[in-house]
C-alpha cells in the first residue's frame, strides 16, 4: 500500500467534487510534515488558490475535511496557514505494516531488463590501493548492490592500469636496487613491496634533479635529463617493443601486486565480474582516429598530430593521438568504451572515478557523443571529491600515503580497543571477539566514508567514525544486534511471529517506526536515480534512530495484551531486516551479538 498514491488520488477528487478543478495525482506534491506538526504528509495549499477560489486555509480545510469524511486514509488533519497536514489513520499504519512484514524481498524492485557496467577500483600497479581507494571501492560496490537492488543486470568492472611510465619507474629502481627481493623473502605483500620502489625511485630522482641544478641546468630541463627518468623511458620503450627481459620483469612485479590486491579487496569485502588491463586496450582506439577524421570529428595540424576542436562547446582543443602515430589516454579511452559495450551490450556504463577526472569524462563523453556512439548517452561520471586527513593531503610518490591495509588493521583495532572499553564483548570466545572488532572495524569505515555525498570532499575521522554514538556504522550494527537479542528473547517465550498480529490502536512511537520502514522502497529507487549511496546511509541512520526511540518508550516484553506485543517483536523484526539490507547495500556486516 503505498500512502502517497492513496492521498494524491483523494486530493485530486476533493478537487474535482468540491472546486470543480480537475487535476492529475502527479500535479500533487506531498512532502513529509514538520516535526512541530502533527501529522505525517502536508499538502501545500499556495499553488492552487487561484483554482479554488479560496485562500489557503479555507482551501485547506475544505480539502482535509472531504477527505476524512469519505477515506478511511486520515484520522485527523490541521491546517497551518496554507499547509494541510494529513493525520493518516492507524488502520491503514497496520495494513502498511502487514505488507511489509509479508514481503520477502522488501525494497526490491522489478528487473529492468537493462544492463549497467559500474567500473571502479582501477588501480595502478606500482603501489598498494590508499585511502582514496578506498572510498571509490567502496561507492562503485555499493552503487552496484543498489542497482541490482533497482532490477537492473550489473556488471561490475575493474579497468587496471598495468602499463605506462609510473609502472617503469617501479621497475627500473626495483632491477637497480632489488637484490631479487621478493616478497616472501621481505615478508610484505606483493603490492606494498611494488609501491616501495616506487617511492625508491622518486627520492633517486630528485636527488639527480639537485645535482643537475647545482650544475646550472634550469629546473624543467634537469627533470627530463635526470638519467633516472631517461633510463625509466627507455625502459617502457623496449617493453612496447616487447623485450623479453622487460617483459618478463614487467609479469614478475604485476604478478606480485595482483595477489596483494587480490588480498586487499577480500578483505574489504568488494568484488567483480570482469576486469581490462590497459596492457591490452592500449593499443584500442586508432580505429576510432581514422574514424573520427573521416566523419570530421576530428582533424590532422601540419606536424601529422589528431586533434577534436571542442571549443563551439566550452571546452578547448583536444589531442587524441600524437604525430609519431602513438596513442593518448583519450585515444585508448575511446577504444575501451567500444570494447565494454561490444563485450556486453550495455544500456549504461557509470566510471566511478575521482574529481580531478572531470574534464578528462566530460572530452570522452562528448567525443563518443560526436562519433554518433548509440551508448553515448547512458555513459555517466560518478565524480567523488577526494578524502583528506587531519594531518594533510597524501602524495603517493613520497610514500606520504594512507595505506588501505594498514588503514583497515587500525580500524580493527580500534575497533578492539573502543568495544573491550564499553564492554560490549562480554561473554565472547576469542575468535567471537576478533570477528566482531573486524565487523565493527570495516562497518565504521565503510560507512563513514560512504554517508557524505560523493560528490563532496571529505575529511575522514578514525576515532568519530567508530564512536557507538551519532551517525557512525556501529551505532547502527548495535542497534541491529539489540534487536537481535530481543529476537532470541521472543523465541525463548515461544512468541509466534508466523502470522500478523491483530492490533487496532498504535502508539506514536510505533507509527513513526511503520512510516520510516515504508520508505525503504523509494530510498533505494532515490540512491539508484542520484547514483548516492549516502542516501542508503542517512535512511539506516534515520531507521536505526527512530527505532531506538521506540524502544525507550514503549515497552515490549512488559506489555500484557499479547497482541500488541507481538506486534512490537514482529516490528522489531521488520525493523532488523530492513537495517540489515540496507547494511548489505553499503557492503557492512550487521553482527547478531555485541
Amino acid at each position: 500500500m503505498n500512502i502517497e498514491k492513496l492521498l494524491q488520488e483523494s486530493i485530486v477528487k476533493a478537487f474535482k467534487d468540491n472546486f470543480e478543478v480537475e487535476l492529475t495525482p502527479e500535479q500533487i506534491a506531498l512532502q513529509p510534515t514538520k516535526k512541530e506538526f502533527e501529522g505525517t504528509y502536508t499538502f501545500v495549499t499556495f499553488p492552487f488558490v487561484k483554482q479554488s477560489k479560496k485562500s489557503p486555509e479555507d482551501t485547506g480545510r475544505i480539502l482535509g475535511e472531504f477527505i476524512k469524511s469519505s477515506t478511511q486514509i486520515i484520522a485527523d488533519f490541521n491546517v497551518v496557514k496554507g499547509f494541510l497536514n494529513f493525520v493518516i489513520s492507524d488502520k491503514i499504519w497496520v495494513n502498511i505494516f502487514t505488507g511489509i512484514l509479508s514481503s520477502t524481498e522488501y525494497g526490491s524492485h522489478p528487473q529492468k531488463g537493462q544492463k549497467v557496467m559500474v567500473e571502479y577500483s582501477s588501480p595502478n600497479t606500482n603501489k598498494p590501493l590508499h585511502l582514496g581507494h578506498l572510498r571509490n571501492n567502496f561507492l562503485g560496490y555499493s552503487l552496484s548492490e543498489i542497482l541490482k537492488m533497482n532490477g537492473y543486470e550489473v556488471i561490475k568492472a575493474n579497468l587496471v592500469n598495468d602499463r605506462g611510465i609510473h609502472i617503469c619507474k617501479s621497475m627500473l629502481a626495483y632491477s637497480k636496487w632489488g637484490n631479487n627481493e621478493t616478497p616472501e623473502s621481505a615478508g610484505i605483500k606483493g603490492d606494498h613491496l611494488i609501491g616501495k620502489y616506487y617511492v625508491l625511485f622518486d627520492k633517486e630522482y630528485k636527488k639527480e634533479i639537485d645535482t643537475l641544478k647545482a650544475q646550472g641546468t634550469e629546473e624543467e630541463a634537469a627533470k627530463k635529463q635526470a638519467p633516472v627518468i631517461v633510463e625509466a623511458q627507455q625502459m617502457l620503450k623496449k617493453w612496447e617493443d616487447g623485450d623479453k627481459e622487460v617483459n618478463d620483469l614487467w609479469r614478475k612485479m604485476n604478478g606480485w601486486v595482483y595477489q596483494g590486491f587480490e588480498e586487499t579487496y577480500k578483505t574489504i569485502g568488494v568484488d567483480f565480474d570482469k576486469f581490462y588491463y590497459e596492457s591490452q586496450t592500449y593499443l584500442l582506439g586508432k580505429d576510432v582516429v581514422e574514424e573520427g577524421l573521416e566523419k570530421g570529428v576530428f582533424y590532422k595540424r601540419d606536424d601529422g598530430s589528431v586533434w577534436a576542436d571542442l571549443t563551439q562547446d566550452g571546452l578547448d582543443e583536444k589531442l587524441v593521438m600524437r604525430s609519431d602515430g602513438t596513442s593518448v589516454y583519450i585515444t585508448q579511452d575511446l577504444g575501451t568504451a567500444d570494447l565494454k559495450f561490444k563485450d556486453f551490450n550495455l544500456d549504461r556504463s557509470i566510471y566511478v572515478v575521482g574529481n580531478e577526472q572531470d574534464y578528462h569524462l566530460n572530452v570522452l563523453f562528448l567525443i563518443l557523443k560526436k562519433l554518433g556512439r548509440p551508448y553515448a548517452d547512458g555513459l555517466y561520471h560518478l565524480s567523488y571529491g577526494m578524502v583528506d586527513l587531519p594531518s594533510g593531503k597524501m602524495k603517493s610518490r613520497e610514500g606520504t600515503v594512507v595505506d588501505a591495509d594498514e588503514l583497515v588493521n587500525e580500524m580493527v583495532q580500534t575497533a578492539c580497543e573502543h568495544t573491550t572499553e564499553l564492554g560490549k564483548i562480554e561473554g565472547f570466545a576469542e575468535e567471537e571477539a576478533k570477528e566482531l572488532y573486524r565487523v565493527l572495524g570495516l562497518g565504521a569505515l565503510k560507512y563513514f566514508l560512504l554517508k557524505v555525498d560523493p560528490k563532496k570532499r571529505m575529511m575522514f575521522n578514525p576515532q568519530e567514525s567508530i564512536d557507538f554514538q551519532g551517525n557512525t556504522g556501529p551505532f547502527i550494527q548495535y542497534t541491529y544486534a539489540r534487536i537481535s537479542a530481543i529476537l532470541r528473547r521472543a523465541k525463548d517465550l515461544s512468541i509466534d511471529l508466523s502470522n500478523a498480529a491483530k492490533v487496532i490502536n498504535i502508539q506514536p512511537a510505533e507509527r513513526e517506526v511503520i512510516y520510516q520502514l515504508s520508505l525503504f522502497p523509494k530510498k533505494v529507487e532515490e540512491a539508484a536515480e542520484t547514483y548516492s549511496p549516502s542516501i542508503i546511509a542517512q535512511y539506516v541512520y534515520d531507521t536505526a534512530k527512530e527505532y531506538n526511540r521506540f524502544y525507550a518508550e514503549v515497552s515490549i516484553f512488559n506489555e500484557q495484551d499479547t497482541e500488541a506485543l507481538r506486534f512490537r517483536v514482529q516490528l522489531s523484526q521488520s525493523v532488523a531486516r530492513t537495517i540489515k539490507e540496507g547494511l548489505r547495500l553499503l557492503g557492512i556486516e550487521a553482527p547478531e551479538r555485541m
